[in-house]
């Protein structure tokens, strides 16, 4: 009698993929968050990658990794630490095990576990599993390079009796599959493939989902995507096969979905897609001037593909070009937009002082990465704060808006875009290499739900009477499109007349345009500073920006679930602030400010709020935030 698996329920599990940065551990990630968004889980991703481009194979400095968490529910971070771990090479598993829960699945390819690749891993004896205190009955060890040959290569044909073999030994046969044959270079390529079939049988996933994604995705690659597609059935047959009466399977089971599309996006994707829905809600085109650079590119590669929907997109030769080139894209009447991240804020810095004394729409999106100069530039941190608010010459005004997820970035580009474009004034969009490369199940919005846009083009009434620098009720300067009968006129950096729009250097008209510019920023509506947890009575307030939001709030669950009064207030709009600021952060007897930097936004707020002195948990580490930290951090406050 055939025996029966058991299928075991979860309400959450964390799975990290790693290997040398060329073993397809982001793909494989992608494909699994993928799957599981469209079946309804909730999801939160990692890429955690080295700068390098391409570090020595199996070496410490090289291995890349892809962590996912998947819930039945809302998913607010990655998660700590991984229930399944898959090490690809000696290197990864050295590495990444420290990133594993005590009890957790690991899934190794024994055959990257040779002399020469625990050599290089610095392992000390053959013992690499009992070296690093690993229980063997929680692994996996499985041949997966020659697993993967085998279900690829075709059997040799039998030589007859006494025939000598002629050829150099190592030539590498080609496979074929469906047809065509691929060579054996692409063959081991799909070693990430096997990977995921195991941990596809390990949770129970459709293979048909994988499979569609696989021919989607190499739709003119069809030998390869078969290729994968046969890889992964092989991987998930040796699960089956080998292990089904010693593990588990798992499912974890949608329990709360909103109906609607969904798809699995990342920060980046869903950062340009902002843009675009803005573009199209207030008829104009989108111009993206940018200069590649990490983390900021993929805005620019999405963007690049959607010439369709009215978009325009140069890669510049500089930052500077980039910036003022999408400022003369807002004068000429689009909506112009500029991708980078902390250095070339730095670069873009004046021409963004111009978009300020010009008052021209424009949004500056910056994917913060660790800092200063080149830094850490696959690593994330909060420290360009205190950049975009203040670092620019003069007096210069500019709104700034941080993005608190993945699937935010979303809302976060569309209401930057809102806010310019209303405005008439240059907005600063954080995001970081977080969010911007992380992903989440994302429901595709309805055009006409989205908030309308309404830039504030000068009256016709005004023909023959209108000036640059006159303005509407709320302070804003009217928008006239150049080409425009009656309605001709000259912007730059020399400071104007707020009457005749002529250059002036009277003390007086600069005063006053100064406070003009301040007004016009503060007069700007933003959504109230929202409290969540206990609201009412809480022993400590947590208070973060941006992409900590899902660390701080999961923090904040963890003590409530052990007893104490704990709420967050978490800032999304940073310049100019919600309106009951103030209120808030003064109801509270303890309030601690958490961000990934020195204390930028404590001390903002310290200037922003009359006797404001918060407690404040600050780590640069390139890394996010560890909730299990956070909550004894929290829990030590508490008790003072």
């Amino acid at each position: 009698m055939a025996e029966v698996l058991e299928v075991k329920e979860l309400d959450q599990v964390v799975v990290r993929f790693s290997g040398d940065s060329g073993d397809g551990m982001q793909l494989a990630g992608n494909i699994f968050s993928t799957v599981s968004a469209t079946v309804g889980n909730g999801i939160s991703t990692f890429p955690d990658y080295p700068a390098d481009i391409r570090a020595p194979q199996g070496s410490l400095t090289g291995v890349s990794g892809f962590q996912v968490h998947i819930g039945a529910g809302k998913v607010y971070t990655p998660g700590d630490k991984c229930d399944v771990l898959v090490a690809m090479n000696a290197a990864a598993l050295k590495t990444q095990y420290r990133y594993a829960k005590p009890g957790a699945t690991i899934i190794i390819d024994t055959d990257s576990f040779g002399p020469k690749d625990l050599e290089k891993a610095q392992f000390k004896t053959e013992d690499y599993l009992g070296e690093m205190g690993i229980d063997p009955d929680r692994v996996i060890q499985c041949p997966l390079t020659t697993m993967v040959k085998q279900a690829l290569m075709p059997a040799p044909p039998s030589a007859p009796e006494g025939a000598t073999i002629v050829g150099k030994s190592n030539e590498a046969p080609s496979g074929a599959v469906g047809g065509a044959s691929i060579d054996m270079k692409s063959v081991l390529k799909c070693r990430n493939m096997f990977a995921l079939g195991l941990v596809c049988w390990l949770f129970d996933r459709d293979l048909n989902l994988v499979a569609n994604f696989l021919r989607e995705k190499f739709a003119k690659k069809p030998a390869i995507a078969e290729a994968n597609i046969k890889v992964i059935q092989a991987g998930w047959d040796y699960g089956h096969n080998t292990h089904s009466s010693t593990v588990n399977v798992y499912r974890v089971e949608s329990k709360v979905k909103e109906p609607g599309r969904y798809m699995d996006i990342t920060g980046n994707k869903a950062t340009a897609y902002g843009f675009i829905a803005a573009a199209e809600k207030a008829g104009l085109k989108l111009y993206l001037g940018s200069y590649p650079i990490t983390p900021a590119t993929d805005v620019l590669h999405e963007l690049s593909k959607h010439k369709s929907c009215g978009v325009i997109t140069v890669q510049c030769e500089d930052e500077i070009s980039g910036c003022a080139s999408a400022l003369g894209a807002s004068f000429a009447g689009a909506l112009g937009v500029t991708s980078t991240s902390g250095p070339g804020i730095c670069l873009k810095s004046e021409a963004m002082n111009l978009a300020v004394i010009m008052e021209l729409p424009l949004v500056v999106l910056d994917v913060q990465r660790g800092g200063p100069a080149t830094g850490l530039p696959t690593k994330s941190e909060q420290t360009d704060l205190l950049q975009a608010l203040f670092g620019r010459n003069g007096e210069s005004p500019m709104p700034v808006m941080a993005a608190t997820s993945p699937t935010d970035c979303f809302d976060a580009a569309y209401q930057a875009c809102k806010m310019a474009l209303e405005h008439m004034t240059p907005v600063v969009l954080l995001t970081d290499a977080f969010v911007a490369n992380g992903s989440g199940a994302f429901k595709l919005p309805e055009m006409d739900k989205l908030d309308p846009i309404n830039p504030p083009y000068v009256p016709e009434d005004l023909k023959g009477k209108w000036t640059p620098y006159m303005r509407a009720e709320n302070g804003t300067r009217y928008w006239a499109v150049p080409g425009r009968e009656g309605f001709a006129h000259i912007l730059g950096g020399l400071e104007k007349d707020s009457n005749t729009g002529a250059i002036s250097t009277n003390p007086e008209n600069h005063d006053l345009m100064t406070r003009l510019r301040q007004q016009k920023i503060a007069n700007i509506e933003v959504p109230d500073l929202e409290v969540s947890g206990d609201v009412d009575d809480a022993d400590l307030l947590i208070v973060g920006f941006g992409s900590t939001y899902g660390h701080l709030h999961s923090a904040m669950d963890e003590l409530r679930q052990k007893g104490y009064k704990v709420a967050q207030a978490h800032f999304k709009y940073l310049n100019p602030l919600p309106k009951n600021t103030a209120a808030v952060l003064s109801k509270y007897n303890k309030v601690v400010v958490a961000e990934q930097n020195m204390g930028q936004l404590a001390a903002y707020l310290r200037m922003k709020v009359d006797g404001f002195v918060p407690y404040q948990f600050n780590q640069v580490k390139g890394q996010p935030f560890v909730v299990e930290e956070l909550v004894n951090a929290f829990e030590e406050i508490i008790k003072k």
